[in-house]
């Protein structure tokens, strides 16, 4: 077992690294009171019930699986349900799943009588190196990501990698590009653990290193003023792919894994492109480039004609530049097929 200490003052927080730590969420948790256990259809049901057997008043809701639950609708039928069930401000909502999940039920938590208890169990690679920490929570609108939510930090996280065992390898690599995205900013041995190195043995290494990262970033930058934007490295191209994934049916961390290419140097190219091969990531999107420049554009994150871009020259080392929208457009082109 490992215990990273997420240090921001009265929000601080413990997230517990262990494999089989699921089997003990009643002895790291306080679910000695009515509890909400938020999960979807795609997570083993035996998941959440094993945390809804050790509350006090377990209570499961179930959303269908993928970014479509990401939902105003959803949010509210979810604080609905709570106030039917009778939940107090001393009351607590659990996550069990993946980024979706987790950020949907950390809106739910921030807003329900202006916030209750929040405990994050992350069951994908992506949602256990990246989004079950930090505190960002958020819903979808009008076709835009994240665009409604509030920084809500989780009272403590669960990551127990034994949860990965059901996972098909795609979701696997789908949540290693985002690791590799920590390597590329700001962890030149992370890196070149994916370069040179048996990734399935060193999942436990992947993801402490990536958390360690994310922590590191996040007690400097809680609320995304500065440094925190580096974590949003490939995201910027990504988001204005994953606008259509109707289309094309990518996953987050598979957009992301498209969205870094353009934005590292030339020599670094060819490397990240062999480990995205080797993961069966893909590298090129099969749409145009005035289509995604159409989507980035209305990107959260831009900031009228302007958008805080993260680049990597080397292995660790990034730069943070604010630039016209404008100027991506030839990057872009870099990945388009």
């Amino acid at each position: 077992m490992k215990v990273l200490h997420m240090d921001l003052g009265a929000d601080s927080y413990d997230i517990v690294i262990e494999r089989g730590a699921l089997q003990k969420a009643g002895e790291y948790l306080d679910l000695d009171r009515k509890v909400l256990v938020v999960t979807d259809d795609g997570v083993p049901k035996q998941y959440a019930q094993t945390v809804a057997a050790m509350a006090k008043d377990g209570i499961i809701v179930t959303v269908p699986q993928g970014e479509d639950s990401k939902s105003i609708a959803t949010f509210s039928a979810i604080l609905s349900r709570m106030l039917k069930e009778g939940f107090s401000r001393k009351d607590a909502v659990v996550a069990v799943g993946g980024g979706v999940v987790g950020d949907l039920a950390g809106f739910v938590a921030a807003s329900y009588m202006r916030g209750v208890d929040f405990y994050n169990i992350p069951t994908t690679v992506l949602s256990q190196v990246d989004s079950s920490i930090g505190g960002k929570t958020a819903v979808n609108m009008d076709g835009i990501k994240n665009i409604v939510g509030a920084f809500y930090q989780p009272k403590k996280v669960l990551v127990d990698l034994d949860l990965l065992a059901t996972l098909d390898s795609r979701l696997i690599s789908e949540g290693l590009a985002e690791a590799l995205k920590m390597g590329l900013t700001s962890d030149a041995e992370l890196f070149e653990l994916f370069e040179k190195r048996n990734i399935n043995e060193n999942m436990d290494e992947i993801i402490t290193r990536s958390l360690m990262i994310k922590k590191t970033v996040v007690e400097q930058d809680e609320k995304e003023q500065g440094l925190r934007k580096i974590l949003n490295f490939g995201h910027t191209i990504g988001h204005g792919i994953e606008a259509y994934e109707e289309r094309h049916g990518l996953y987050h961390g598979e957009c992301v894994a498209i969205g870094m290419i353009p934005m590292i140097s030339d020599d670094l190219r060819p490397r990240l492109i062999r480990i995205l091969e080797s993961l069966r990531l893909p590298t090129a999107v099969d749409l145009s480039a005035d289509e995604i420049y159409e989507a980035m554009t209305h990107d959260k994150k831009g900031e009228g004609e302007y958008v805080t871009v993260i680049t990597v020259p080397a292995p660790g080392k990034y730069e943070m530049n604010k630039v016209r929208f404008k100027e991506l457009y030839p990057m872009i082109e870099k990945i388009t097929k």
